[in-house]
């Protein structure tokens, strides 16, 4: 059963090497080179109990994070959340994805965090999958914005309103 836990300073360099898995893909991130804890340190501070980083715990094993990062600093999107889920690749393709929307979602309204959204490459059909599946509707489009191993790629939005 896969369980949230709060990231400590401690569980960076877990976050890190998982996030560093996905980048060779060009699937999941836009880094076109691995990151180091010393780089994410800021990006980790900007997390707090309204914009939580939890690591995913699947049977007392860490199996992966999610956060739920401030979409902006301009006042009027306060309430608006974009979900980051990384999956250590050992743990992929058993669910945990779905169970960690399940999870996360109501944990957001005990915050008062009122929208959800994710931005996916246009190739990743298995994260356009997952977030459709949890409700999530499709909110932009934005062509050939990135460019990943010399091929252009598209960003899509999925988003979803809590209330």
């Amino acid at each position: 059963m896969l369980s949230l836990k709060m990231a400590q300073a401690s569980d960076l360099p877990f976050i890190v090497a998982t996030y560093n898995q996905t980048i060779p893909s060009h699937m999941v991130t836009a880094d076109l080179q691995p990151v180091s804890v010393a780089q994410r340190q800021g990006w980790f501070a900007q997390h707090n109990d309204k914009y939580p980083l939890w690591l995913l715990m699947q049977n007392d094993q860490v199996a992966g994070w999610v956060s739920l990062s401030h979409y902006s600093d301009r006042a009027a999107y306060d309430l608006t959340v974009e979900i980051s889920i990384y999956i250590d690749e050992h743990f992929r393709h058993q669910g945990l994805g779905t169970q960690t929307i399940e999870l996360v979602e109501p944990l957001a309204k005990q915050r008062g965090l009122q929208v959800i959204i994710s931005r996916i490459f246009g190739h990743n059909p298995g994260s356009i999958h997952l977030f459709k599946k949890m409700g999530y509707e499709h909110w932009g489009h934005l062509p050939q914005v990135a460019i990943l191993a010399r091929q252009k790629a598209d960003l899509e939005v999925y988003g979803k309103h809590l209330n």
